[in-house]
C-alpha cells in the first residue's frame, strides 16, 4: 500500500511534482506538520540513535534490523527446516490459489465491459450472480490463502458499545432498516502493518482499495483488482470536469453509507506501514465525506519473525515469512464511529478523534513522524549497510 500512497500523498518540498490543478490529493496530510530533515548524516548517527529517533518503524524480532542480524544456532535450524519444508509448497500452492480466483474472475467478467466512470475501470458495481459470485470466492480463497501462509487462526474482538446493544434489543422489524442504514458505515478505517492487510481485509468484508494504476495491468493481479473496485491514481493529464481520486472515492464512500449493495471502501489513513506497535497521525482524506466509518485495529503477534513490514526488503519479508511455522494475527473491530457535527465541519478533527481512540483500544503508542521520516530512516539504513 505504501507504494500507492506515494502517487496521492504530499510530498517533501524539494520532491514535489508539478502541481495538478484538478485533481486533489485523497490523503491529505497536515500542512502544519514540520518537513522532516531531507537528508541524514549517516556516519555520525548509529543505529541506536535512529531507532530512538524512528521508533515506529523498528524491527524488535529475531531477525533484526532489516532482517539482517546475526541469528542464533537454533533459528537458522529453523530457518533452513522453513526454506526446504515449508517455502516450496506454500511458494506452490499460494500460485495455485492466486491462479484459481484470477480464472473465477475471468468467467465472470465474460462478455462484460468494466465500469469506465471518472476514468476508473472496474467491475464492482456488477450485479446478479456474477457478483456474488466473485466476493464469495474472493473471501472463502483469501482466508485460504492466509492459512498457506501459516495463518492457521485468526482471533477477532467485536466491542460493541451500550447503544448499540440498546438498539440491537429495542428495534422492532417495522425500523430494523433505519437502524441498519444508520449504523452502515462509509469506509473501513484500519492501521497499516503489513501488505497482508490486504488479505484479512479481502476475506472479512471484501473492500475496494486505492491502488496505482500500473496494478491494473499486471498479471492475474490485475483483473483482481478490477474485480474488487479498486480506485485507481493517475498521473496523467486529464479533463478540466475530472473530479480526481479524491473525489471518486468520497462519492464511493457516500454511496456505501448509502446503499448495502455498493462496494465498501477500504483506507490506510496512516500512509504507510509501521512495526504495529505505533500510529500514525492520520490523513484528512478518508473523513471528507462526513460519513460514518468502521475503525478496525490489526496486530501480529510473533515469537520469531514479526510480519510487520517496515523496514525490510519486500522479498526477503515473504521469504522470511513464509518459513516461518506459524503466524499469528489478532483483529480489534470497534464500533461504527458517528462524526458529531463539529468532526462532520472539521475533518481533521474527525480524523484525529478516531485516531485515539483507535490508539486507545488497540494499546497503540501515537506518533508524529509519517511517510518522509521513513524515507529517510530506510535511506540512513541502507548507507549503514552498506558501508560495511
Amino acid at each position: 500500500m505504501e507504494s500507492e500512497l506515494k502517487s496521492i500523498n504530499p510530498q517533501p518540498a524539494d520532491q514535489q511534482p508539478e502541481p495538478e490543478p484538478d485533481d486533489s490529493p485523497l490523503l491529505k496530510s497536515d500542512p502544519k506538520t514540520p518537513e522532516p530533515e531531507t537528508q541524514i548524516p549517516v556516519s555520525s548517527q548509529t543505529i541506536e540513535e535512529m531507532e530512538q529517533k524512528y521508533a515506529a518503524y523498528v524491527r524488535h524480532d529475531v531477525y533484526g534490523t532489516m532482517g539482517r542480524a546475526e541469528l542464533p544456532l537454533t533459528e537458522k535450524i529453523l530457518l533452513g527446516l522453513g526454506l526446504v519444508l515449508l517455502l516450496p509448497i506454500r511458494v506452490v500452492a499460494g500460485t495455485i490459489v492466486l491462479v484459481s480466483y484470477y480464472l473465477i474472475c475471468r468467467v465472470c467478467t465474460a462478455f462484460l465491459a468494466p465500469n469506465t466512470e471518472d476514468e476508473q475501470e472496474d467491475y464492482a458495481h456488477m450485479g446478479g450472480w456474477r457478483r456474488a459470485v466473485i466476493i464469495q470466492s474472493g473471501r472463502f480463497l483469501s482466508r485460504v490463502l492466509l492459512f498457506v501462509f501459516g495463518f492457521y487462526w485468526i482471533v477477532e474482538t467485536r466491542r460493541n458499545n451500550e447503544i448499540e446493544e440498546q438498539l440491537d434489543n429495542e428495534t422492532t422489524s417495522g425500523d430494523q432498516s433505519q437502524t441498519e442504514d444508520l449504523e452502515r458505515p462509509g469506509a473501513i478505517i484500519s492501521n497499516h502493518v503489513s501488505y497482508l492487510d490486504i488479505l484479512y481485509h479481502m476475506s472479512s468484508s471484501f473492500p475496494s482499495f486505492v491502488a496505482k494504476r500500473s496494478v491494473a495491468k499486471l498479471p492475474l493481479v490485475g483483473l483482481i483488482s478490477k474485480c474488487l473496485g479498486c480506485v485507481y491514481v493517475q498521473r496523467e493529464l486529464k479533463a478540466s470536469n475530472f473530479k480526481g481520486v479524491s473525489g471518486v472515492v468520497n462519492d464511493r464512500i457516500r454511496e456505501a453509507h448509502q446503499s448495502p449493495f455498493a462496494p465498501k471502501m477500504m483506507l490506510f489513513p496512516e500512509g504507510t506501514t509501521t512495526n504495529g506497535d505505533y500510529l500514525l497521525p492520520f490523513k484528512t482524506g478518508a473523513f471528507l465525506a462526513k460519513a460514518p466509518v468502521l475503525p478496525v485495529i490489526l496486530r501480529y503477534p510473533y515469537h520469531r519473525f514479526s510480519p510487520a513490514w517496515d523496514s525490510i526488503s519486500g522479498v526477503r519479508h515473504v521469504v522470511l515469512l513464509l518459513s516461518q511455522f506459524v503466524n499469528h494475527i489478532e483483529v480489534t473491530r470497534l464500533p461504527v464511529y458517528h462524526p458529531s457535527e463539529q468532526e462532520r465541519e472539521d475533518p481533521k478533527l474527525y480524523a484525529e478523534n478516531v485516531r485515539k481512540l483507535m490508539s486507545h483500544e488497540g494499546n497503540l503508542i501515537r506518533s508524529d513522524i509519517g511517510l518522509p521520516e521513513k524515507r529517510i530512516y530506510h535511506a540512513a539504513l541502507n548507507g549503514l549497510f552498506s558501508q560495511r
